[in-house]
């Protein structure tokens, strides 16, 4: 059966050949990655090295975000794709090539030592969050908060695990919701990149350099270090995690990002774990919504590393503990109907 035509990489390929960049090698155009969301990229040659092409269809896509939180990137010094040329009203952008090996990548390979990679992502990310100034970013607010907190009994509990909660049930969970959102509320503002984890990190001089940046908001000081070092697709010993953190907390204190939070490890290393709590039970919904809504069902092989942070961090904490619960109700419903965690 022929596969139909793809109508979108042929306008790309149409702009790209008018493209005001030399050298630009049409027959080389090959995918380069895809991510979650409908985005695609495509590296391709030029005369001055390779370049990627993205193709952002703006009905689903809006291009703006990426193209205005690139330039803060660069206004902090950091390393994240250059726009080269762009056309918003087609969702097309060329843009700088930062390289082809993600810190996942290195770290999974074993071509790289882990060390001196988080010592070079947790100083980048003090320098973005030093750059930070209010108003410039959407607020990582309550609402927004709440929203993504709702993915979790939306699309991983009733859909993914078929299992519909009880009122007892929502209740527990909606107390601990909010105290996952007060927590988040009372961090120090500073520009949050949102998906800071290795696989939007690229192995570059310098380095890191900063991908799938586009969704940035201005919110908790805690939020990408906790996404870097609890990861979507590599997991840390606690031991090793909590060494991670304690070096970024005392690098970061004295720049004054993390206020109050730098006065004392233990508010802030608490005040992270309740964050990333809150990011593990939002991406739990997540991965169950592009299974089922968007056909790309390889995100569900991950899930069980995120039932086991929630229940790590839920199991330390005496307020967290009905979530806990919960999860182990939630582990026999999900026997029943043929899935493990």
């Amino acid at each position: 059966m022929t596969a139909p035509p793809d109508a979108r990489l042929q306008a790309l390929r149409t702009w790209l050949a008018a493209a005001p960049l030399p050298g630009l090698d049409l027959d080389s155009l090959r995918p380069a990655s895809a991510d979650a969301s409908f985005r695609r990229y495509f590296r391709l040659d030029a005369a001055s090295g390779s370049v990627i092409a993205m193709d952002a269809p703006p009905d689903k896509e809006d291009s703006r975000p990426f193209i205005a939180v690139a330039q803060l990137l660069a206004q902090a010094g950091l390393h994240a794709p250059r726009v080269l040329a762009q056309d918003l009203a087609q969702g097309f952008l060329l843009l700088t090539d930062l390289g082809q090996t993600t810190y996942l990548q290195a770290l999974q390979s074993g071509r790289h030592e882990p060390a001196p990679l988080f010592a070079q992502a947790s100083a980048a990310l003090i320098t973005w969050q030093q750059a930070s100034r209010p108003g410039v970013l959407p607020p990582y607010d309550a609402a927004l908060l709440q929203r993504e907190l709702a993915l979790f009994p939306d699309w991983y509990v009733a859909r993914h695990l078929q299992h519909g909660l009880s009122s007892a049930q929502r209740e527990r969970l909606a107390a601990v919701e909010r105290l996952l959102v007060d927590s988040a509320l009372a961090q120090p503002r500073v520009y949050v990149h949102r998906d800071y984890m290795p696989r939007n990190l690229m192995v570059a001089e310098p380095g890191p350099g900063i991908l799938d940046f586009q969704d940035a908001v201005y919110g908790p000081v805690t939020y990408d270090m906790v996404s870097l070092l609890r990861d979507a697709f590599i997991s840390w010993e606690e031991e090793q995690v909590l060494d991670w953190a304690i070096r970024y907390w005392e690098r970061a204190r004295g720049t004054g990002v993390l206020g109050e939070l730098g006065e004392d490890f233990a508010a802030f290393y608490r005040a992270f774990e309740w964050m990333g709590l809150q990011r593990h039970l939002k991406v739990l919904g997540i991965f169950a919504r592009i299974n089922y809504r968007d056909g790309k069902p390889h995100y569900l092989a991950d899930t069980p590393r995120f039932t086991r942070y929630v229940r790590q961090v839920a199991q330390r904490y005496a307020a967290l503990k009905p979530l806990a619960l919960l999860m182990d109700e939630l582990e026999g419903a999900a026997v029943q109907v043929g899935y493990t965690f």
